[in-house]
C-alpha cells in the first residue's frame, strides 16, 4: 500500500514574532511622524532630510560611499543629489588623494535649511521622552541599544560591567531572576524563589551598611548578576546569592563579584566566610574552589 504523506507549513506572515515586529514598526513609524507627507514640518522627505544629516555630520563623502551608507537607490540618490545641488545647498569638489573621487559636502546655504530641522527634531524627541519616567526612559534607552546590537551588530569589542551597591529596585530584580534562571535551568520549583524571598528579606530588615553589602552587576544598563555578604557573627560573614545571567556568562563577572565580596570582607575585618550551595551548582562551586573556599559539611536538601 503506497501512503502519501504531507506537511502544511504555516505562512511568513502568520508568524507571531513577524506580527509582533510589523505592529512596532507601524507603531514607531507613527510616533515619530515619518508617515507625513513632509517631515519635521518643511518641505522635505525623510530620506531627503536623512541625507542632509549624513552630510551635516561629515565633513565630506562620495555619492558612492553615502548611497552605501543609505542602502539607497544609485538613480534615486542621484536625482536628489541633483536636486540639492540646484538648490545651491551642496558642493562638489575632486578628492585631493584621488582626482577621480568626488566629495560632496554641504554648503553654508545647505546648513542653513538643515539647522532648523535637526533643532526641530531634536525638540520632538525631547517632547516625547519629556512624558515618561527616568526609570521608564532608562527602559526605552536600553531597549533602543538592544534591538540596534540584535539587528544590527557592530566590530567585536571588550565587554564591559560595572559592580554597584544595590539600590531600590534591585531585591525584586534578584527574587525575580532566581525564580526565572532556577526554574529554567535546574526544574527548581516556587519555594525556591520563595527562600530567595526570605534571604532577601532578613537582608533589607537586619542590614548593617558597615559590614553588610550587596553588589549588582550592571552591563549595558541592565543588571546582569548579583551578590550579598551578610554578618552571621561578629568574626564570620556569610556569601550569599551569587548569580549571572546567562546572556552575561563569560565576562568574569561570577569570579570579579566572589572576589570583591572577600576583598569587602577582609577590610571590614570579618576572620571568616561561609555560604552553602547546591551540589548541581557547578559554576558556582568552581568559582568558589579558585577563591579558596573547601567543602565542610554535605547533607541531602
Amino acid at each position: 500500500m503506497a501512503v502519501q504523506a504531507s506537511r502544511r507549513f504555516p505562512l511568513a506572515t502568520r508568524d507571531d514574532s513577524v506580527h509582533a515586529v510589523r505592529r512596532f514598526n507601524r507603531f514607531y513609524t507613527r510616533q515619530i511622524g515619518v508617515l507625513q507627507e513632509h517631515l519635521l514640518r518643511s518641505r522635505l522627505s525623510l530620506t531627503e532630510v536623512r541625507v542632509l544629516y549624513e552630510l551635516a555630520h561629515r565633513d565630506s563623502i562620495t555619492a558612492v560611499d553615502l548611497r552605501r551608507l543609505l542602502a539607497l537607490d544609485r538613480g534615486y540618490l542621484s536625482r536628489m543629489l541633483n536636486n540639492f545641488e540646484k538648490q545651491g545647498w551642496i558642493k562638489t569638489a575632486p578628492s585631493a588623494t584621488d582626482r577621480r573621487r568626488i566629495l560632496l559636502s554641504l554648503t553654508g546655504k545647505g546648513r542653513k535649511v538643515f539647522a532648523p530641522l535637526d533643532q526641530r527634531s531634536s525638540e520632538e524627541v525631547a517632547a516625547m521622552l519629556a512624558k515618561v519616567s527616568p526609570s521608564q526612559r532608562r527602559d526605552l534607552l536600553n531597549g533602543m541599544r538592544r534591538i540596534e546590537s540584535i539587528l544590527h551588530p557592530g566590530p567585536a569589542k571588550d565587554p564591559t560591567y560595572v559592580l554597584r551597591r544595590h539600590r531600590s529596585g534591585d531585591m525584586g530584580w534578584v527574587v525575580h531572576e532566581h525564580g526565572v534562571l532556577y526554574a529554567r535551568e535546574y526544574g527548581y520549583d516556587e519555594r525556591f524563589e520563595a527562600l530567595v524571598a526570605a534571604i532577601v528579606a532578613e537582608f533589607i530588615d537586619n542590614l548593617d551598611p558597615a559590614r553588610d553589602r550587596c553588589w549588582i552587576a550592571e552591563k549595558d544598563g541592565e543588571a546582569v548578576g548579583s551578590i550579598f555578604l551578610v554578618h552571621q557573627s561578629k568574626s564570620t560573614a556569610k556569601l550569599r546569592l551569587l548569580l549571572v545571567d546567562p546572556s552575561a556568562r563569560g565576562l568574569g563577572i561570577g569570579k570579579d563579584l566572589v572576589s570583591t565580596c572577600i576583598s569587602f570582607a577582609r577590610e571590614v575585618g570579618y576572620r571568616k566566610v561561609v555560604l552553602w550551595t547546591q551540589s548541581e551548582l557547578h559554576g558556582a562551586r568552581h568559582l568558589y574552589q579558585q577563591a579558596g573556599f573547601v567543602r565542610v559539611a554535605e547533607e541531602p536538601h
